[in-house]
């Protein structure tokens, strides 16, 4: 009983961490902030984690291998299924989105924090550098090979930029930073992961085409 207390305070941690995480940046929050939301003693949330940047990690680390690991199942599912064995390009850019927008959906409302807190890394020189490589940067090989084989006469550069814009919209999109609710008057909404992905997968589909000389 003791073990499983525990271990529902530290996730109670990391929960709290994660949302506030995502909402305000690493500089933006306090160990003592966390414990509050938590509702333990910040002597607890330091006990099982450490400082704050370790605590920073391990609520990054916790769902990335899972969500990772669904983006190449979903790669390889769709290749498997691709005429020829050669995946379209929106084949390829389904397998990069499905799992986040899944994720999206979930019954567990931390995968919105998480994702947020994704974009947050991603936007960062300094996080970015520190957090990516260790699990989604290992997977990159695998998606740039993809789209090699669906763009044979692209130069690898020109994929490259292209993926670099494709995940800069993805992290702008997963930040829901509200600001398309804004500029559109209420129209678009931040939060409607749905309509980013059925929007997103034509229009990068179209810069892939066109930046690799498939559409001049």
């Amino acid at each position: 009983m003791k073990e499983k207390s525990t271990s529902e305070k530290s996730e109670r941690i990391l929960d709290a961490a994660e949302e506030l995480f995502a909402r305000h940046g690493y500089d933006g929050v306090t160990m003592r902030q966390i414990a509050a939301k938590a509702e333990v003693d910040v002597a607890l949330a330091s006990y099982h984690f450490g400082k704050k940047v370790d605590l920073f990690h391990a609520v990054f680390n916790r769902r990335a291998e899972l969500l990772s690991a669904s983006r190449q199942e979903v790669l390889l599912a769709s290749k498997e299924q691709a005429s020829g064995g050669t995946q379209t390009l929106e084949q390829i850019i389904e397998a990069f989105l499905l799992p986040l927008k899944l994720a999206q959906e979930s019954r567990d409302p931390g995968w919105r924090n998480y994702l947020a807190m994704v974009a947050y890394v991603m936007a960062s020189p300094v996080w970015n550098e520190v957090l990516m490589p260790n699990v989604y940067d290992k997977r990159v090989t695998e998606f740039i090979d993809a789209l090699k084989a669906a763009l044979p006469h692209a130069k690898e550069e020109d994929i490259h930029w292209c993926y670099h814009y494709m995940s800069g919209a993805l992290a702008l999109t997963l930040a829901q930073t509200g600001r398309i609710d804004r500029l559109s008057g209420g129209k678009c909404k931040s939060s409607d992961f749905d309509a980013a992905y059925n929007r997103m997968i034509p229009f990068v589909a179209a810069g892939f085409r066109k930046v690799c000389g498939l559409d001049s």
